[in-house]
């Protein structure tokens, strides 16, 4: 008869499979995520910009657009601007540029000063360091397929987790026992409960950037399901308006036209029009969006009469709409501030303890050294 196998041993074999044959790139993927989580501020702190200007008062969208076009006059597509606030630095984005045409992603980045006067500092994604940790996180610097990679990674991570919860998890009557740091003379013992006790701190935030990662990296593979358990998903229109010789709107009347449609939001980023799209697109937070960087509401304005194309407000759309909105606020801290910041660093940093104590204790106990 082939013996059987309890549930417990079951996942403490597949807790011990699965931890050796994704834990090296999950490695990886967990510690630049830890670097990630304020990866602009580490940024700011490499490359620290000298920007004199004095300017109190919200950006000067005309004079930035105006800028960008002046500087670099051989790009015709669209430029994406970032309402960084009062008194700040205007980031821009011009995506496919001919310069990284074969790197995939890989936009031109340019920082405006405070008064949009000058350009301070350019670059391309990929080549700074932050960038690189991005897409090494998300990619393993290896583009689509990578990506893919890493969301198949995440559901095996969370088959990892999951089985080392039930590999834990104790008989009746020795829940207390089995939260302990015991005092052990061996060094597997120590192990596992280093091992154990951290894997059950981190349990939860892990499950939760886990899970949020994969719906992140692999949407084409998890909205399906998304879909069949929720609701539909709602997407904004991309409209395409042809351009002609008339000269378009300033972009500063584009935004009043756009701010009377949602007059209680806040513009977080703004798409000009290029020399085959005569629409301006804008991103906007609502009071009940929870994500302040890349919201989930648009406006597109006819860049040549002026009227209001579309207007996609994510307050109104589908339950499944919302939670999708929740994805990048949730994995990336920004929702909860420095604090819940802060646990993500430490998830990171604990997800890599887990595999290097998990691997020793696996080679002392295999005598292999």
């Amino acid at each position: 008869m082939t013996p059987k196998l309890s549930w417990r041993k079951t996942s403490r074999r597949l807790h011990l499979y699965l931890g050796l044959s994704v834990g090296v790139l999950l490695t990886i993927i967990s510690l630049s995520g830890s670097v990630l989580v304020y990866y602009p501020q580490i940024d700011s702190l490499l490359n620290p910009i000298n920007d004199t200007t004095t300017n109190t008062k919200i950006p000067d969208w005309d004079k930035a657009y105006s800028k960008l076009r002046k500087n670099f006059p051989s790009k015709l597509g669209p430029w994406r601007l970032e309402n960084t606030g009062v008194n700040s630095i205007v980031p821009a984005r011009y995506y496919n540029p001919i310069e990284t045409k074969e790197h995939g992603f890989a936009p031109l980045m340019v920082w405006l000063s405070s008064d949009n006067d000058e350009v301070i500092r350019k670059d391309y994604w990929g080549e700074y360091l932050v960038t690189w940790i991005y897409n090494l996180h998300f990619s393993l610097l290896t583009g689509a397929i990578g990506t893919l990679v890493v969301g198949y990674i995440g559901i095996a991570t969370l088959l990892l987790i999951i089985s080392g919860f039930f590999a834990w998890f104790p008989k009746p009557g020795q829940w207390i026992k089995s939260l302990k740091f015991k005092r052990r003379s061996s060094k597997i013992g120590l192990l596992y409960d280093w091992h154990k006790l951290i894997g059950l701190a981190l349990c939860i935030p892990l499950l939760v950037l886990t899970a949020t990662g994969v719906m992140l990296a692999i949407p084409k593979q998890t909205d399906p399901v998304l879909i069949a358990l929720v609701s539909n998903i709602n997407s904004p229109s991309k409209t395409q308006m042809q351009a002609n010789k008339q000269s378009n709107i300033p972009l500063s009347k584009a935004i009043l036209i756009a701010q009377k449609a949602l007059p209680s939001a806040r513009l977080a980023w703004i798409e000009t029009p290029s020399n085959l799209n005569a629409i301006y697109r804008f991103r906007f937070q609502t009071d009940n969006d929870p994500s302040y960087r890349f919201p989930h509401s648009y406006i597109e304005v006819n860049a040549s009469t002026g009227e209001l194309e579309s207007l996609f407000n994510i307050d109104k759309q589908s339950t499944a709409s919302k939670i999708k909105n929740w994805l990048h606020p949730l994995h990336d801290g920004s929702i909860g501030g420095n604090i819940l910041k802060v646990i993500w660093v430490l998830s990171g940093l604990g997800s890599a303890a887990l595999f290097f104590i998990g691997l020793y204790r696996w080679l002392v106990r295999t005598n292999i050294k």
